[in-house]
């Protein structure tokens, strides 16, 4: 499917926004919502278990290993991957359905997902999300409850390697901190300009 003509709003986009654990992605794009930015975030399916306070359906889908093969066996995944032991996948039609009604659709997934992305669907709008430092990396990790030295070592040495591939992505966004909504702006600033592009962004799911 190819996304329609554009509008008064612009070409509906596929947002692929990665990051480092821990540098706020979600945070980010939560924020974007709550201040009515029209998008729709596509809900990644994942093996993991649920963290304390997600809701299955709103945050991720969670699913048990055999049904995510069988989805990917079925072909209804656009991408998937094993990320820290779990599986993720981005479901296809979810995109396709949101791209139809006109909406930018945004995908989080890690630095492996965007690649095949990049793949698939070259004319996306690509987004790395940088922490301010990695000691503050360190400090929202912390928070989060990675409190085993192994774990952490483990995350933050993944982390510099993700950020090492931000020059191939179109667009790098420092998340500092406490300027959550001067970040969600300059994000929406980005996919506003490039939705107005000419000529368009060809987006094919």
């Amino acid at each position: 499917m190819t996304a329609g003509k554009k509008g008064p709003g612009g070409t509906p986009l596929v947002v692929v926004i990665s990051g480092p654990s821990g540098v706020g992605k979600d945070t980010l794009i939560e924020r974007m919502a709550q201040l009515g930015y029209e998008h729709h975030v596509a809900v990644t399916a994942t093996t993991r278990p649920p963290r304390r306070g997600e809701v299955d359906g709103v945050h991720h889908h969670f699913v048990d290993v055999d049904e995510f093969k069988r989805m990917i066996d079925r072909g209804e995944l656009l991408e998937w991957a094993m990320v820290y032991g779990n599986y993720y996948g981005v479901p296809r039609q979810q995109v396709r359905d949101a791209l139809a009604r006109g909406r930018h659709v945004i995908l989080r997934v890690d630095v492996q997902g965007a690649a095949r992305l990049r793949s698939l669907i070259p004319e996306a709008l690509f987004l790395f999300v940088l922490p301010p430092s990695m000691e503050a990396l360190r400090e929202h990790l912390v928070a989060r409850g990675v409190n085993s030295d192994a774990d952490m070592e483990n995350r933050l040495a993944a982390a510099s390697a993700e950020i090492e591939q931000a020059g191939l992505y179109d667009c790098r966004i420092v998340n500092e901190e406490g300027q959550l909504d001067a970040t969600a702006a300059k994000v929406k600033a980005i996919i506003d300009r490039e939705s107005k592009r000419d000529p368009p962004r060809r987006i094919a799911v």
